[in-house]
């Protein structure tokens, strides 16, 4: 039963105890979840504006310039 009771305590007690033991874990774990969650939203960001060309390098293309998807379209 010893071993139940630190368990009851939750996540908090948890957090609390490996940030005492080993802070670089759980200081890089966190940092780790933050740029995930940055490299989410942008990679949303990239493919919602329509930022994505790369059909357009792999073959030529010939669009009018009254198109709307031509001014998606880089020269790089």
């Amino acid at each position: 039963m010893a071993a139940s009771a630190p368990a009851s305590r939750g996540l908090t007690a948890l957090f609390k105890r490996g940030w005492n033991e080993i802070p670089e874990v759980i200081g890089s774990s966190a940092m780790a979840l933050i740029g995930i969650g940055l490299t989410l939203v942008g990679l949303t960001n990239y493919y919602r504006k329509g930022s994505d060309n790369r059909r357009f390098k792999a073959e030529y293309v010939v669009m009018r310039p009254e198109d709307p998807r031509a001014a998606n379209i880089r020269k790089d």
